[in-house]
């Protein structure tokens, strides 16, 4: 347990968000923030800039843009991780990119690897090839963005993470299975995960109501408060109750090997 923080606080933001307009979901945003207490980890939602546009050059933004600088000083206030993804642009492509900051200013990410082909993202974003893997406080941690939770594949515990997070804008219509793949991702690879998704109406009418949630390695939900409302939402993970039901109950141990990465 040397180098391992016992106990990781989670805050997860649901939040409204404004179409296409990334300075005043930072400003929305930061009326939030402001009231977000002792945490270790911040989460945001899914193209938290923009909402879920597929005109990615109407937001987008390089990686050391204005955004980032954004995150990388509310980590510094809050002293802890800020995630979320946005639109990021690099040599003409787009990327739909899940951002990690550090408040020592460490920056990790993950492109989304499935792309809606629903809503055509697979035309305007390019997709992603890496892992999504850090570590922080002694955590491994794995990101994921929203359509990705139906491939259980691309999230096997394969790397012996302990967090596993998705970051969506997953709409009413759908939201069961949102909430059945979050219990089942934690169950089947005995780790925490932790789901935030936004509220509201967008701009093409899908209506999104929230559900974010955590769960333990044994299917439990372990977050707090109405998981409709909007507004800041915490979780406690507790790294030793995990480690407790792996040494217990040795799934993992026959997992199938096979090679994601």
């Amino acid at each position: 347990m040397e180098g391992i923080k016992s106990k990781l606080h989670c805050t997860l933001l649901q939040v409204p968000l404004e179409w296409e307009a990334p300075e005043k979901n930072r400003v929305l945003l930061e009326n939030y923030l402001q009231s977000v207490g002792v945490t270790d980890l911040i989460l945001l939602p899914e193209m938290f800039t923009s909402g879920f546009t597929m005109h990615p050059e109407r937001v987008a933004e390089p990686m050391k843009g204005y955004t980032l600088n954004w995150m990388q000083q509310w980590a510094q206030k809050k002293g802890a991780l800020v995630g979320g993804s946005l639109v990021i642009e690099e040599q003409g492509q787009y990327f739909n990119r899940f951002v990690m900051v550090g408040s020592q200013g460490c920056v990790s990410y993950y492109d989304k690897r499935h792309t809606f082909t629903l809503a055509g993202e697979d035309k305007a974003y390019t997709t992603g090839t890496n892992t999504g893997l850090f570590e922080y406080n002694g955590w491994k941690i794995c990101m994921r963005i929203c359509y990705d939770l139906r491939f259980p594949v691309w999230s096997r515990n394969t790397s012996d993470y302990d967090l596993l997070i998705y970051v969506a804008n997953w709409p009413k219509p759908r939201i069961l299975a949102w909430d059945t793949l979050l219990q089942a991702r934690a169950i089947e690879n005995m780790s925490y995960v932790v789901g935030v998704n936004r509220v509201g109406t967008d701009e093409k009418g899908h209506e999104y109501p929230g559900n974010s949630a955590a769960y333990d390695a044994l299917g439990h939900c372990c977050s707090e408060g109405d998981s409709t409302a909007q507004g800041v939402h915490s979780a406690t993970l507790d790294y030793q109750e995990l480690q407790a039901h792996r040494k217990k109950l040795r799934f993992l141990e026959d997992r199938d090997n096979f090679d994601l990465y």
